[in-house]
């Protein structure tokens, strides 16, 4: 599902979604929705989905057919996970605001990409939930992908 508040817009990085209207915290931003993939590492995903797929379980990853393709990774995220495949709002979102997630809030491969986010707190690397501080792990409380909450016996 996607939210009709979204608009997909380009930005220095490419594609990314901008909200329309405010956006509460909780409201459903989109979802994976698409195919899905199970191979051994993420780095055996076919190039043209790496970067876009998320992880659902060690050795598998779903794309999206909407919106969720499109949302840009932030070290200050504004929105995050809820199950295995939904996006929601972390905070209420201002129209005209870009949307973001932490792509760890999902990740837990062998898959890395250089972040460029530019915030004040960018760990300059994304890829693995693993990795992440205990406090932000602390700080997505609530946000972080139902597979990984149940590998690393976390609570919701």
């Amino acid at each position: 599902m996607d939210n009709p508040k979204v608009l997909i817009e380009q930005n220095k990085f490419g594609k990314c979604l901008i909200a329309t209207s405010n956006i509460a915290k909780d409201e459903v931003i989109a979802e994976f929705d698409g195919s899905e993939y199970f191979v051994e590492k993420a780095t055996d995903l076919p190039p043209a989905v790496a970067n876009h797929v998320i992880q659902f379980e060690e050795h598998a990853w779903r794309d999206s057919n909407g919106l969720a393709r499109y949302i840009n990774h932030s070290c200050e995220p504004n929105c995050g996970m809820r199950g295995l495949f939904t996006i929601v709002a972390m905070r209420d979102i201002a129209a005209g605001e870009e949307l973001l997630w932490d792509y760890d809030m999902s990740e837990d491969s062998d898959w890395r990409m250089e972040c460029r986010c530019g915030t004040p707190s960018c760990r300059k690397v994304i890829g693995s939930f693993g990795q992440l501080p205990t406090e932000i792990r602390q700080k997505y409380r609530g946000y972080i992908s139902d597979w990984l909450v149940e590998k690393y016996d976390l609570e919701k």
